[in-house]
């Protein structure tokens, strides 16, 4: 049988978040990224596997830097 009303959209923590306060954590969440992926490096005793920790590490970094601009975007609008 079919429903006539769609189900309500599913409320997650997300939800109730300015855009700001998402970017923040998302920058939060890339510098602990980050700080893992250093953190590994002398684990790796093999270059390749460096190497993509070392790729890993510069797209984060890569990410971090544009979720840092779009804050600095949105603060100087305010």
């Amino acid at each position: 049988m079919l429903k006539i009303v769609p189900d309500p959209p599913h409320q997650n923590k997300y939800t109730s978040q300015t855009l700001e306060d998402l970017l923040v954590q998302i920058s939060e969440y890339l510098v602990c990224a980050l700080t893992v992926s250093r953190q590994t490096i002398p684990l790796h005793t093999k270059p390749p596997a460096q190497v993509l920790t070392l790729a890993a590490m510069h797209e984060i970094n890569s990410a971090h830097t544009l979720v840092e601009v779009a804050l600095s975007r949105m603060q100087s609008r305010h």
